[in-house]
């Protein structure tokens, strides 16, 4: 099933917001590979970052935008005509939400109004995948994973953001889309990891520059359980549901998790540990539990409905992921950033292909 809907991306026409970041960027070089006719819509990338680095700027078509400008937004979505939309652009970290919380709000919901107004009515338009994250959800401290019912909120503002932006997103559906062509799904992902992420105040970009320099990577927090996953793994999830809620419809719409499998959800300390492993010179320094503001102790998704409905579940584990992120960095280093992409790309549909098979 996979395999068939990364094929049917030859050819069609697809809008990415936020295509200049991490996961859009690693997103457009996968529909390149595929074939798709990709328009991009962002605000200019970092000068340090995986769009640049593995000149994803020479692969498509590239717009620069801010999706807080509806009518700019709108004339990009009028030159891409596209068939499938992945609404990617957001402010995208929990620290910087509390020196920026305007910012943040501006961005992630009503960007998220922007994009839905935008393609509301476009005739083109088969699918739209919304993306928010895992930390939508109302965190009351629980063990247990969050499902797809669960209700929404935030204690910051960046969780609170996505929250909204959910809302948002089933607002704008429920009103606008129920009887159109257009199906619109959201998309919750776990805590990604990957090669080419350069973001400030993130655990791998922080031992990235540390391993770089010869400084000590300051973690905070190290006892925090997340849903660490390698970056490919929602994405491959991301277009799958794409393609199938843009030829089967609206069974596909609604909110999906995405996270890896219950044993691979582990602390911050052990991740970065496990990441020293692989880079020996790392030097790390863990701080107190308290130190900074409030971030969640534990977080975990069920992906059942993803498995059972959609037929996505992850093809990496922890281990491997992790070895492919050290690779990239290293790759990266000596000069082959556009290689190492492709190539870890072209190797995971191979796993995915092969876990298919097993799976038949």
């Amino acid at each position: 099933m996979i395999a068939d809907a990364l094929k049917a991306y030859s050819g069609r026409r697809v809008l990415v917001t936020g295509h200049t970041g991490f996961k859009g960027a690693w997103l457009c070089a996968w529909l390149e590979r595929l074939g798709s006719k990709t328009t991009g819509y962002a605000l200019p990338p970092e000068s340090r970052s995986l769009f640049l680095q593995a000149r994803i700027s020479d692969r498509m078509h590239s717009l620069e935008g801010d999706v807080r400008d509806l009518a700019h937004l709108q004339a990009a979505v009028r030159e891409a005509e596209p068939e499938i939309v992945f609404h990617m652009a957001a402010q995208s970290l929990v620290r910087p939400s509390y020196d920026f919380p305007v910012e943040t709000f501006a961005t992630n919901v009503m960007g998220t109004a922007h994009l839905l107004e935008a393609i509301r009515g476009f005739p083109s338009i088969k699918a739209v995948v919304i993306i928010t994250s895992d930390k939508c959800y109302e965190n009351d401290g629980r063990s247990t994973p969050f499902s797809e019912t669960d209700p929404m909120g935030g204690h910051d503002p960046y969780s609170a953001s996505k929250g909204a932006a959910e809302l948002v997103t089933s607002a704008y559906a429920r009103s606008f889309f129920e009887t159109s062509r257009c199906t619109v799904a959201s998309g919750r992902a776990g805590n990604v990891i990957g090669g080419g992420d350069w973001a400030v105040d993130r655990i791998v970009p922080d031992l990235a520059r540390a391993a770089e320099t010869g400084a000590t990577a300051v973690i905070r927090r190290p006892g925090a359980v997340r849903p660490w996953q390698h970056v490919l793994e929602p994405l491959g999830g991301y277009l799958l549901l794409g393609h199938r809620a843009a030829t089967e419809g609206h069974r596909f719409s609604g909110a999906w998790n995405f996270g890896p499998s219950e044993d691979e959800i582990v602390p911050v300390r052990e991740l970065v540990e496990q990441l020293r492993g692989r880079w020996p010179e790392l030097k790390v320094a863990y701080q107190s539990e308290q130190t900074g503001p409030h971030e969640a102790a534990v977080l975990r998704l069920d992906c059942t409905k993803a498995r059972n409905e959609l037929g996505w579940r992850p093809a990496l584990g922890l281990s491997r992921a992790l070895d492919m992120t050290a690779e990239w960095y290293r790759e990266a280093a000596e000069g082959s950033p556009v290689a190492v992409t492709d190539q870890q790309i072209a190797a995971y549909e191979q796993l995915l292909t092969e876990q298919e098979e097993r799976c038949q």
